[in-house]
């Protein structure tokens, strides 16, 4: 970990001098010159099975094909939309656009037709490239639909039609963008409303990408499953980026399935493994079911929500590793802080580790914005080279996130401790204000999160007539045991001043959760209020 004493809740840059900024096409000429023949991606099929594979050097050969064919085709700056899910398709056609100069727009798979018609307009893209369908969505149809009614669209290209993908090759050129130059947007995940985009910069990805899986601990050679959706930073920076970064072999699969992410990650023997902590429960559920030998895992990487101590203890148990937190958002290519392998059972529970390498972190007060002294409540804020461009053809919304200072503002409250460890307590929008006192959902899931039979939790603020809000906690559950209100009220009274106590208490077996695997609040509250839960006895 970083050692500091700190007095202020301001966290000044640690881990020396800043590296020489990259391109994405930087990153992989680096990669390929340092282990061309090692493998750098292969392809599982839905049932596990290895299909395609690209050493290295074959991988940076067939990108600067694609790059060609995109520069054909696209002027340098352009806008292409990828609507596609976890095919080799995808990376390479990230990594071309990196070494092309186009800006790729990543959507999610699973959209329907208003969402992606939003999506194409907004980022003003002039191309699409999509699969047939993906999950039972037809991907395509909803595609061409709505490219019907854009002129925008010039170009639908079909990502396993390799004739179309790679038309062009011969009379395009390479470009060499900077690396401070835009490279993709990605659209915010909507947990609380309509998605921005976030314009995106090739040194943010690439390096932030590299300095998380640093240190995560994945090194040369090192192999993994990469099991979480492209579209989003998670998929497309932390793995994609990060791993080919730092020299690993990436077995891309098309979905998550836990039976099949288990079988791969014993036949292949993998070191590392990242999933949200719904991803983690399936797989150490699947694995303590089906026995599966996965004792070559090293390192666990979880973020999106807090992970449970029981969470933390399970995967010990069974994947003898912890599980390393992360926390960031879209605005900062993805992570910002992040939990270190050595830390204590409690620092991997309640906190979200220590900032990033070449990262500033301030909790600053949300009226005056002034730096708060240590221990205090404020929101997060950050400065750093991975910080968004700004949204897209949205600069409203971009000054109201990064100040005159260069601090990006997330929306989230938190504490730091004299160590830069940091705790989140709440989303300065979720703060649910019951008669005139101000509470914070992270406090409460947090407690929750230490029960035993709790393996998600979220609370929300429920319209009330005489409290102006009340506080309801939805509560996931594997364990089987039956949950009473009046046992989970008194586990939190022990904990928590009472008018912290939800008034509603609801069981789960599933989250409305946007694309990147976070829960949508607003949506548990509007369902809540609609009458489709029923209330635990």
């Amino acid at each position: 970990m970083y050692k500091v004493d700190l007095t202020q809740s301001y966290f000044p840059a640690q881990g020396g001098s800043e590296p020489t900024p990259m391109t994405i096409g930087d990153m992989l000429r680096a990669s390929a010159t340092r282990a061309p023949d090692q493998p750098a991606l292969k392809e599982l099929t839905y049932s596990g099975e290895i299909a395609r594979t690209w050493t290295y050097a074959q991988l940076l050969a067939d990108c600067q094909r694609l790059a060609r064919a995109l520069a054909s085709r696209h002027a340098e700056g352009a806008r292409i939309a990828v609507f596609a899910n976890n095919v080799p398709e995808w990376v390479l056609l990230e990594l071309a656009c990196g070494l092309a100069g186009v800006i790729l727009v990543t959507v999610n798979p699973a959209y329907q037709k208003r969402e992606l018609k939003f999506v194409l307009e907004q980022s003003r893209s002039e191309a699409i490239y999509y699969v047939a369908d993906f999950r039972g969505n037809p991907v395509q149809e909803i595609a061409d639909a709505v490219c019907d009614g854009i002129p925008a669209i010039t170009h639908r290209i079909l990502l396993t039609d390799h004739d179309a993908l790679y038309a062009g090759e011969a009379h395009g050129e390479l470009r060499d963008p900077k690396p401070s130059d835009p490279v993709q947007i990605q659209y915010t995940s909507g947990t609380t409303g309509f998605p921005k985009g976030a314009l995106l910069h090739h040194n943010g990805l690439v390096r932030n990408g590299f300095d998380t899986m640093t240190r995560a601990g994945v090194a040369q050679g090192d192999t993994f499953v990469h099991n979480m959706p492209l579209f989003h930073t998670t998929g497309c920076a932390i793995l994609v980026l990060g791993g080919l970064g730092t020299g690993g072999t990436m077995l891309l699969a098309p979905m998550f399935d836990p039976a099949i992410i288990a079988e791969v990650m014993e036949r292949e023997r993998t070191k590392f493994a990242l999933g949200v902590p719904t991803m983690l429960v399936a797989l150490i559920d699947e694995v303590r079911s089906s026995g599966r030998d996965v004792s070559s895992l090293q390192r666990i990487m979880s973020g999106g929500s807090m992970v449970a101590p029981q969470l933390c203890r399970d995967a010990q148990s069974v994947f003898g590793a912890p599980v390393q937190i992360v926390y960031g958002q879209t605005e900062t290519s993805p992570v910002l802080t992040q939990a270190w392998y050595e830390d204590t059972l409690e620092d991997l529970t309640e906190t979200i580790g220590q900032p990033s390498a070449h990262t500033e972190i301030s909790i600053r007060a949300p009226q005056s914005n002034t730096v708060l002294p240590i221990g205090e409540q404020g929101e997060i804020c950050a400065r750093a080279y991975s910080v968004m461009l700004g949204y897209n053809d949205n600069p409203q919304a971009t000054a109201s996130a990064i100040d005159g200072e260069r601090w990006l503002h997330t929306g989230d409250l938190g504490r730091m401790d004299a160590r830069g460890y940091i705790k989140i307590t709440g989303r300065v929008k979720e703060m649910i204000i019951r008669g005139g006192e101000n509470l914070f959902p992270a406090e409460i899931e947090n407690v929750m999160l230490e029960h035993d039979a709790v393996d998600e939790v979220a609370v929300v603020g429920i319209p009330d007539e005489k409290w102006g809000e009340q506080v309801a906690c939805f509560i996931r559950s594997s364990s089987g045991e039956a949950l009473r209100a009046v046992d989970l009220k008194a586990f939190i009274r022990a904990r928590l001043s009472p008018q912290k106590t939800p008034a509603y208490w609801i069981s789960v077996s599933d989250w409305p959760l946007t694309g990147s695997g976070k829960i949508q609040k607003f949506k548990l509250t509007e369902a809540f209020v609609a009458g489709e839960h029923d209330m635990l006895d």
